[in-house]
């Protein structure tokens, strides 16, 4: 049996980390894992992923590739090829969907079917604005447009 864990404190207590507890959240809610078809994920570089499943008997027509929004679905449904009577069927053939959470800004940047493995390439594209950036500090010892200013006093002084 899996641990429960609660996470509501950290849902008070954090800013902008929602998405990233619901995803915890939810992958202890899962019960049953289908492990079909089997694949491997490979970081390859700094900000470059790949993901390989291993789909024998099936064609570029009967995979499906979907990328949401952190989110891609790989559907694999093969055609009913009916072209003779099966004495023993041990090429597996039924439908699958899979599905890989992705992180902010992570793309597709290729599919590839070859020897019965989907290769499918992904990279971290970081929008330019939110990369780290230098900020120049200066030397004027005042600010522009914030020049001294005298407060008056209450009190006035005998004349």
């Amino acid at each position: 049996m899996r641990p429960t864990f609660d996470f509501t404190p950290l849902f008070r207590s954090s800013v902008g980390f929602d998405r990233l507890l619901n995803v915890l959240e939810n992958a202890n809610r899962l019960e049953a894992v289908d492990s079909w078809p089997p694949y491997d994920i490979v970081k390859t570089g700094q900000d470059d992923y790949r993901i390989t499943m291993a789909v024998a008997g099936f064609t570029p027509e009967e995979l499906t590739i979907d990328h949401e929004p952190n989110l891609l679905v790989v559907t694999g449904q093969k055609a009913n090829d009916e072209s003779g009577q099966y004495l023993h069927r041990g090429i597996a053939q039924r439908a699958f969907k899979r599905r890989f959470e992705l992180a902010d800004h992570v793309k597709v940047t290729g599919a590839n079917l070859a020897d019965g493995l989907l290769t499918v390439e992904l990279a971290r594209e970081i929008p330019e604005e939110m990369k780290p950036r230098r900020i120049q500090i200066g030397s004027n010892p005042t600010l522009p447009g914030a020049e001294t200013q005298q407060i008056e006093s209450d009190q006035q002084q005998a004349a």
